[in-house]
C-alpha cells in the first residue's frame, strides 16, 4: 500500500436554530491523488466523486469544447470494460451516475447503496488512464455535442445571451469561453487534441476523490490505495493564463434571435468568494434577487409591472474573479429600456441608502438556509466540498457562514459602490426577431 497522510479537520456550521459539524478527513497518496472522506450514517448509501482540475479555463483558441467532449468520451469504454458497460455496471448494482463540467473542473459521480460503494472505485480507477480513444468515436461524440449545442444554446435565445456576453465581458481571460466550445471549434476538432488533453489532465496528481456516506473511511481508503495508488502521476499541469485587462467603459452586445419577448442581462466584474467583499457580494446578490420580496422581483416584477421575471446573482465559487450577473424578462408589450431603467434604478437605490436591519437579515437567513439545508443529501454535501476545493479550497467551508453573518449593511452600500459600475459592466440585449416563414 502506497504511503498515505491523513488529516482531519472538522468544518462547523451553526444556523440560527442548531449547530452541526461536518467532519472532513483528508488523505494524500504519493501519487498526488487527494482524497476527502464524509462519514454520515443516517442512511445506507454513499456517493462516490472524483473531480479533476481541468475545464473551459484550460483550452485554447481555436480548441474549445475539449474538456466538455472528454466527459462524454469517459464513458465510451477501455480495453477491460466495453462502451456503456459503467453505467451499466453502476445501474445494474441499483444506483445511479453521471458527469459535469464546468470552467474550472469536471467531476464524475456515482450513488449507491453503501455496501457497493467499492464498485465505482476500480472503474473509476481504469477509466483514469486506460480510456479507448480513436479518431472515430472521438468525431462520432462530436456530433452528439453539436447537436447538444444546437439545442441548449443555438436554440436557446437566453442561453446564447449569456454566452454572448460572458464573452464580451473578458478578453484575455480564458473564462470567455463556453463551456461546451464554440460551434466552429467542434466542427473542425481533431482527435489529437482530445487524445493530448487525456494525457495531462486525468491523472492523479489532477485529481480530487471524494466520498460521503455510509462508509468506513480505513476500509474505504485501503480499497481507493488498492486501485489508484499504482497509477503514476502525469506530466506537471500547465499553469492556466489568468490575467485580464482592466475594463475602461461599459460594453454592449445585441443578439436578434427568434424569441417571445425582449431580455437583458448585464455582467459585472467582481472578485470570487475568497476576496474580502466577496460575502458582501454575496448578501448584495440575495437582497436584490432572493425571493418575492426581493428588491427586483418586487420593484419590476409586483409594483411596476414591466418584467415578467427579474433577477440577480453572485458568481463567487470560482477559482478567479467573476461576475455579478443581474437580469431580466420584459412583460409583453413593455419595453426592453424601461427594463434596463428599472433595474439601474434598483442597483442605484442600494448604493444610496444602505439596506435596513430587517432586509439585512432576512438576506443573511436566506444565505444560509439554503447552504445548511443542502447538507441533507449526501450527494449535495459531497458536491460542495468538491466545488470549494476546486475554487478557493475545501476549507474555506469552514469560514463561509461566519462570513457571512459578519457583513453589514455599509458593506453592502460599499460593494455595490465600488463594483455595479458601468465601467465594469458588459450588457447583453435580445431583440426578438419574427419566426421565419417554414419553421
Amino acid at each position: 500500500m502506497k504511503k498515505i497522510i491523513a488529516i482531519t479537520v472538522f468544518c462547523i456550521f451553526l444556523s440560527a436554530a442548531t449547530a452541526f459539524s461536518l467532519p472532513i478527513n483528508e488523505y494524500l497518496l504519493d501519487n498526488g491523488l487527494k482524497v476527502l472522506i464524509l462519514e454520515d450514517h443516517k442512511a445506507p448509501t454513499a456517493t462516490f466523486q472524483i473531480w479533476y482540475r481541468v475545464g473551459s479555463r484550460d483550452e485554447k483558441s481555436g480548441k474549445t469544447g475539449l474538456s466538455h467532449l472528454l466527459e462524454h468520451m469517459m464513458f465510451k469504454g477501455t480495453k477491460q470494460h466495453g462502451p456503456k458497460t459503467f453505467s451499466q455496471t453502476i445501474q445494474r448494482a441499483g444506483g445511479t451516475d453521471n458527469a459535469f463540467t464546468s470552467r474550472d473542473y469536471t467531476g464524475y459521480f456515482e450513488l449507491l447503496a453503501s455496501d457497493r460503494i467499492s464498485l465505482p472505485i476500480d472503474l473509476e480507477a481504469d477509466r483514469m488512464r486506460n480510456l479507448i480513444l480513436t479518431k472515430e468515436t472521438v468525431l462520432s461524440e462530436r456530433d452528439v455535442v453539436t447537436e447538444e449545442r444546437r439545442l441548449r444554446t443555438e436554440d436557446d435565445p437566453q442561453s446564447f445571451v449569456f454566452e454572448e456576453v460572458i464573452a464580451a465581458s473578458f478578453k484575455n481571460h480564458p473564462y470567455r469561453w463556453p463551456v461546451i466550445g464554440w460551434m466552429s471549434d467542434l466542427r473542425t476538432l481533431n482527435p489529437d487534441d482530445l487524445i493530448e488533453h487525456y494525457r495531462m489532465y486525468y491523472a492523479p496528481n489532477n485529481a480530487v476523490i471524494i466520498v460521503v456516506g455510509d462508509v468506513d473511511q480505513k476500509q474505504i481508503m485501503e480499497k481507493i490505495s488498492a486501485s489508484f495508488g499504482s497509477i503514476p502521476a502525469g506530466p506537471p499541469v500547465p499553469v492556466t493564463a489568468s490575467g485580464e485587462d482592466e475594463q475602461k467603459g461599459e460594453r454592449r452586445v445585441y443578439v436578434k434571435k427568434e424569441a417571445e419577448l425582449p431580455y437583458i442581462m448585464t455582467a459585472y466584474k467582481v472578485p470570487n468568494i475568497s476576496h474580502e467583499d466577496g460575502f458582501a457580494l454575496d448578501v448584495l446578490g440575495s437582497i436584490l434577487s432572493d425571493g418575492k420580496s426581493s428588491r427586483l422581483y418586487h420593484a419590476l416584477v409586483y409594483e411596476q409591472q414591466i418584467a415578467l421575471s427579474a433577477w440577480a446573482s453572485y458568481e463567487g465559487l470560482y477559482k478567479y474573479p467573476f461576475v455579478f450577473l443581474t437580469g431580466a424578462t420584459a412583460a409583453q408589450g413593455k419595453k426592453i429600456e424601461d427594463v434596463e431603467r428599472a433595474l439601474l434604478e434598483e442597483i442605484g437605490k442600494v448604493k444610496t441608502i444602505p439596506p435596513s436591519s430587517q432586509e439585512m437579515q432576512r438576506a443573511k437567513n436566506q444565505v444560509e438556509a439554503s447552504f445548511v439545508m443542502q447538507q441533507d443529501s449526501i450527494y449535495m454535501q459531497a458536491r460542495t466540498i468538491g466545488t470549494f476545493e476546486m475554487t478557493v479550497g475545501w476549507k474555506f467551508i469552514d469560514i463561509y457562514l461566519d462570513g457571512i453573518r459578519r457583513v453589514t449593511a455599509e458593506d453592502v452600500q460599499r460593494v455595490a459602490q465600488k463594483y455595479l459600475v458601468d465601467e465594469q459592466k458588459t450588457t447583453g440585449i435580445l431583440i426578438p426577431a419574427p419566426k421565419e416563414k417554414g419553421t
